[in-house]
């Protein structure tokens, strides 16, 4: 139906759009005192970067992306995730070539063909950061602090910091044995798309939402059970640094993140209140990744956190942000012959930064007080034929009913000196 949007679609409409830009702006000022840059990457990419980078065994690629193929025969999928866009991004523009370590933030939609929920659309949204060039474990504390510190400035509370180290090529092989040992009497027990990942990649089973697979994975060896000397000492030096920031984790064993890039650390944050699906962000690590799309060894590490989950979180804390746009000031026309000067001042008041409106509907003199006072008007500018004649105009306060004539060259400049803009 042309009057509805499509399913996993939302509108953000006004009185909604203002709490979305506040927390924008929290996020763009937390990343700028982080010493992050911004980067936009295009809403779609070649489907190969997201088959390559996030790992045709994930659920994104096997079962959730939007592709098609364009007029030019190539295949094309709106991007599910940026964290495959940034690394693109980073080796096309020769960022590798520069000084390291790179640290970029971007924010902006992403789609995935999902079951629409509570706070999980089709085209949704996030923010997030990339670091590129370092291996140090104090960074992966870093990126994890600032989204915990991110969440504070928020104002949320009650959320929970969920850690876990993946691992490496060194001892993945040693994780993949042991989990293929310990799944292959249970095979009949996994959904078909366990069964098929059972040779792909047998990790991916851990990160299955199927209460049977989840039963079946309940004894399965961890992540941490399989660790080599180097990952397990990354692994310490990253609760080492979060210790030194105070900052609480939880170690959470079964924690191997939806993609198939991550190495080494990997978190999620969760909170209480948005139902089943808790996680309201999370990233980890991704060494190999820069490698995979046909670039120079380059470590790197990010998260990505849902503006929609965010969102839904502070509404259910009672957290109110972000008010609603309001007219500064409104102009009251009475008769046609005065339509030419009142249209001049309200370009002139908005020429001088503020924010000024008038009625286009030809409503009677009270009826546009009345809706002035609808739209918050600090301030009416009231001309009429009397007002015209004399060159002044009377100004009411609309807060405190106060009025004073104003000659109709010297408004805007009255208005400015308020500070109402």
């Amino acid at each position: 139906m042309l009057t509805t949007r499509p399913r996993g679609t939302n509108d953000i409409i006004p009185g909604e759009v203002e709490e979305w830009r506040w927390v924008e702006e929290q996020f763009a000022k937390i990343c700028t005192q982080y010493g992050y840059s911004e980067i936009r990457t295009p809403i779609f990419e070649h489907t190969e970067l997201f088959q390559r980078g996030v790992g045709d065994t994930t659920d994104i690629v096997e079962k959730e992306m939007y592709t098609f193929t364009d007029r030019g025969g190539r295949s094309i999928t709106l991007r599910p995730e940026n964290t495959a866009p940034s690394v693109r991004a980073y080796l096309e523009n020769k960022f590798h070539a520069g000084p390291q370590p790179v640290k970029l933030f971007y924010s902006g939609p992403m789609f995935r063909y999902d079951r629409p929920q509570a706070g999980r659309f089709r085209q949704f949204h996030q923010v997030g950061v990339e670091v590129f060039g370092t291996n140090d474990p104090a960074v992966d504390s870093e990126v994890i602090a600032m989204g915990m510190d991110f969440y504070k400035r928020l104002g949320l509370q009650n959320l929970e910091l969920h850690i876990n180290s993946v691992g490496c090529g060194v001892c993945r092989p040693v994780q993949r044995q042991k989990l293929k040992e310990y799944f292959r009497p249970r095979l009949g027990e996994l959904c078909r798309n366990c069964q098929s990942r059972f040779e792909k990649n047998p990790l991916r089973i851990l990160d299955c939402k199927e209460q049977r697979c989840a039963k079946a994975a309940q004894d399965a060896p961890s992540t941490l059970d399989c660790l080599c000397p180097e990952c397990a000492d990354h692994f310490a030096q990253v609760k080492r640094h979060l210790d030194l920031l105070d900052v609480a984790y939880v170690i959470n064993k079964r924690l191997v993140r939806g993609l198939d890039y991550y190495t080494h650390t990997a978190f999620e944050i969760m909170a209480r209140d948005i139902g089943a699906q808790s996680s309201i962000g999370g990233g980890g690590r991704y060494n190999g990744l820069i490698e995979i799309l046909g670039g120079p060894s380059v470590p790197g590490v990010g998260y990505a956190l849902g503006l929609e989950r965010i969102l839904l979180t502070m509404k259910g804390q009672g957290i109110i942000v972000g008010a609603p746009a309001k007219c500064d000031v409104f102009v009251v026309t009475a008769g046609s012959e005065v339509a030419d000067t009142a249209y001049k001042l309200l370009f002139s008041l908005r020429a001088a930064g503020i924010s000024a409106d008038k009625d286009y509907l030809g409503r009677s003199l009270r009826a546009q007080m009345k809706y002035a006072g609808k739209c918050g008007a600090h301030f009416v500018v009231i001309i009429g034929a009397e007002e015209l004649a004399r060159g002044t105009a009377p100004i009411r306060d609309m807060n405190t009913g106060k009025q004073e004539d104003i000659r109709l060259d010297s408004i805007a400049a009255y208005l400015a000196a308020h500070d109402i803009s």
